[in-house]
């Protein structure tokens, strides 16, 4: 939409002439975004930043504290002065939102359920000559069982129980349609690939779904919230508000106002462990260790 009202913008890209029709559809960007990998990212800020540091005038040495009046146990402790540390450096760790619906079991497996329903679709229109009839899943009634229960206002949790047990059962019968109709002559190579990979979302988060059910948990190892993102995974912050987060984890260090992205990951990991690390990659990229590192 902004190349398409701005000329300047065009003219940036190369396009020898203003034209309204988008140069290309919106989902190349996200084509190229998956491209640029941490390491991509790491290998261009490096070296940018480093030339922009060597270019810079040299950092004045800091002065002395001056005496405080009262002791302040908050005051930061003298810098000794054969040390030849300079510098500050600031690290935090925090998380990107990903663009999903908050999750719950039950919303999940309804949605589970409706992709699993168009899966069938998909896959008896290869076999419709073959079969006598389609199919049943019982999607409406499915859908009002969900109905139901989210549209009350107060939920207990015998309740919301009674609806996984209900959105299982409808799961489990329609992935036993799939291996019929696979059996039957579908073939899964007939699929898109968006298709595919929904299948194989569907299958680990029903897997997943049923054993927190079984075992009365809400907890499992790579726990997948979204089944069009299945790689988000819920980062536990423990912020007032929002104590859970969903999306990436990134730690990030702080030299002289340039920051650095030092770890990235979906899975959440403790931060502490990559600080040692993030000194030493202070001292090689300014030859020195800093006076203080500041962190909470």
């Amino acid at each position: 939409m902004q190349i398409r009202e701005n000329p300047y913008l065009q003219y940036f890209l190369g396009l020898h002439e203003y034209s309204d029709t988008p140069p290309f559809d919106g989902s190349m960007l996200v084509h190229f975004r998956k491209r640029i990998s941490f390491d991509l990212v790491s290998a261009v800020n490096e070296p940018v930043v480093q030339a922009d540091m060597e270019s810079a005038a040299p950092e004045t040495a800091v002065p002395e504290e001056r005496a405080s009046e009262a002791d302040d146990d908050d005051s930061d402790p003298p810098e000794p002065p054969s040390s030849g540390n300079q510098g500050q450096l600031i690290v935090d760790a925090s998380c990107a939102p990903a663009d999903i619906r908050y999750p719950t079991d039950l919303d999940l497996l309804n949605d589970v359920r409706d992709h699993s329903e168009r899966l069938i679709d998909a896959l008896y229109q290869q076999v419709a000559g073959c079969l006598e009839k389609k199919p049943r899943t019982y999607r409406e009634t499915a859908r009002r069982d969900y109905l139901r229960i989210v549209k009350r206002r107060k939920k207990s949790r015998k309740l919301i129980r009674k609806g996984l047990r209900q959105q299982l059962n409808y799961v489990r019968r329609n992935l036993g349609h799939i291996d019929r109709l696979i059996e039957a002559g579908a073939t899964l190579a007939a699929l898109n690939p968006r298709e595919y990979k929904t299948l194989l979302v569907i299958h680990d988060v029903f897997r997943q779904q049923q054993h927190m059910y079984d075992h009365k948990q809400r907890r499992i190892d790579d726990r997948i919230v979204s089944i069009s993102q299945p790689h988000v995974r819920p980062i536990v912050r423990g912020k007032a508000g929002t104590p859970v987060e969903f999306g990436a984890k990134f730690a990030i260090s702080c030299v002289a106002g340039y920051v650095f992205l030092d770890h990235l990951s979906w899975d959440n990991f403790n931060e502490s462990k990559d600080l040692i690390a993030q000194i030493e990659r202070f001292r090689t990229r300014t030859g020195h260790y800093p006076v203080s590192v500041h962190a909470d």
